[in-house]
């Protein structure tokens, strides 16, 4: 899939001094496009001069996947994988398979291949801590997709904002599509990841928080929670379990933590038959095609996972030549409907403009950035809470 609009993956800095411009790459200003071959190499050959490849000839970066099945996975990976090629760099890439002792055995062996830096994209927060003593005991600096670490520098989702977007995005669109009074019948499902920890549940409380601000006054013991386990299957089937609990003809409304699980708790819903009964938003955008072709996904919070390559290279080789950097580098993201798909992706034709226009409740935002402010469970992430 091309992508089309730059400006959509700008990205948010994380409060720190500001970096220098290193060979056009620069994270506070960075429009995400790629750098040219000449611009990647001219990198490495600073970087070498500070940091000499451990193998004596050229860097070996490893990449540890979230998932090489997974669509999302699949689109990082081929983005970084190009990155590393115009470098003239050795990828060596790993599948976390969504497991944290995997993970874990996946760190240990690059350290035994003496690779020089680590871009690490895994799901359990438990095993963090450990993944990155391995890193730290062989003195290797790492970049952590999605889930931080303490050490390495943050990259990936706004989680509050992306959250948020996407829940004020359903209540609005089931608002239109239902009607207010009815959408107080109806039962809103969150597809949560907890085995993650308390930065992606800013995700899904954020999803919950923007539903809530197009309906505050929803009823709280019809707001259900399922636990995906980050997968289209996982989500299929506990969506299939929690249908009995929900009346016939009432609305359903879903959200979850990526565009996969939002799907799988879709089709659950439709093989029950309730199809004229369910609206879903997912989040990624990754699974385009399914947002095109499916009519009860009518949006997604976009995160470009294409492009996330064109930053994580530079951010190692930028590590490597001793630059200074963020501690964290949050996405910015917008929401692509039917309507606007072709905008960002050329592949797709443009649909029909939904019967609403979404408004981002910026007020109802800031209340909720203030609430996760001071919370225990988010003592030494602030970086990763917006100011607004």
């Amino acid at each position: 899939m091309a992508l089309v609009g730059l400006t959509a993956l700008g990205l948010t800095y994380g409060n720190v001094a500001a970096a220098d411009d290193f060979h056009g790459f620069d994270p506070a200003s960075y429009d995400g496009a790629m750098l040219s071959a000449d611009q990647l190499q001219a990198m490495v050959k600073d970087a070498s001069a500070v940091t000499p490849p451990r193998n004596g000839s050229k860097y070996v970066i490893g990449f540890a996947n979230l998932q090489r099945d997974m669509t999302f996975g699949v689109v990082v990976e081929k983005g970084i994988q190009a990155n590393a090629d115009a470098a003239s760099v050795e990828l060596t890439v790993a599948d976390n398979r969504l497991d944290g002792p995997t993970a874990l055995a996946n760190a240990q062996s690059f350290v035994q291949r003496s690779v020089d830096y680590v871009i690490e994209f895994q799901t359990d927060v438990n095993f963090g801590p450990q993944v990155m003593n391995v890193f730290n005991q062989d003195g290797v600096k790492v970049a952590a997709i999605d889930i931080p670490m303490a050490g390495a520098t943050f990259f990936g989702a706004n989680n509050p904002k992306s959250g948020f977007m996407g829940g004020s995005y359903l209540g609005q669109a089931a608002i239109a599509k239902f009607g207010a009074d009815k959408v107080k019948q109806g039962y809103y499902v969150i597809g949560e990841l907890p085995q993650s920890g308390a930065i992606p549940a800013m995700r899904t409380e954020g999803q919950q928080a923007g539903f809530l601000s197009a309906m505050p006054d929803f009823p709280k013991d019809h707001m259900l929670r399922i636990d995906t386990k980050n997968t289209l299957q996982e989500s299929f089937a506990q969506m299939t379990n929690l249908m009995g609990r929900i009346p016939d003809g009432v609305p359903i409304m879903i959200n979850a933590i990526n565009d996969q699980s939002a799907i799988g708790m879709l089709r659950a819903v439709k093989q029950a038959g309730r199809q004229a009964d369910v609206i879903a938003v997912g989040n990624g955008a990754d699974e385009t095609k399914a947002l095109v072709d499916e009519p009860e996904l009518v949006a997604a919070t976009g995160y470009f996972p294409e492009r996330y390559g064109n930053y994580l290279i530079p951010i190692a080789l930028s590590a490597l030549a001793g630059k200074p950097l963020p501690p964290a580098v949050l996405v910015n993201h917008v929401m692509i409907t039917k309507a606007n798909v072709c905008e960002y992706y050329k592949d797709y034709k443009c649909g029909e403009k939904p019967s609403f226009e979404y408004k981002f409740p910026q007020a109802e935002f800031e209340a909720h950035l203030a609430s996760l402010k001071g919370q225990d469970s988010l003592k030494g992430y602030e970086t990763l809470i917006p100011s607004k």
